[in-house]
């Protein structure tokens, strides 16, 4: 599976951004996609997650705030980021693995390059 994230940029506080991640190559309907985030100097951390039968899990900092949402025909993921706080600033990436979403990064087997965002006060 291929992934490429994109849907970046800068916005204000209190703003809105949508993230896409389109998928080529296996049967994407059967994949679990997330999207973590890294702020410099910190870890890679679990944003959210949709499972391969439309279950989605959200990390506590964007709960009521972000969503995630998939369409299997066009193999693509999309979170929708509203009311964006300057803490969520960070490069984030989609990932995949089989069936389930997990919150752990290692357990993914594939990775998208990563989009910025910039949320300013």
């Amino acid at each position: 599976v291929q992934l490429q994230a994109s849907g970046g940029g800068l916005v204000q506080a209190g703003g809105s951004l949508r993230l896409s991640c389109a998928a080529s190559g296996e049967t994407f309907s059967t994949y679990a996609v997330a999207w973590f985030r890294q702020a410099p100097g910190k870890e890679r951390d679990f944003v959210t997650g949709m499972s391969w039968n439309g279950s989605a899990y959200y990390g506590d900092s964007v709960k009521g705030r972000f969503t995630i949402s998939r369409d299997n025909a066009k193999s693509t993921v999309l979170l929708q980021m509203n009311s964006l706080k300057p803490e969520d600033t960070a490069v984030y990436y989609c990932a995949a693995r089989l069936y389930v979403t997990v919150r752990r990064s290692y357990e993914y087997d594939y990775w998208g390059q990563g989009t910025l965002v910039t949320v300013s006060s």
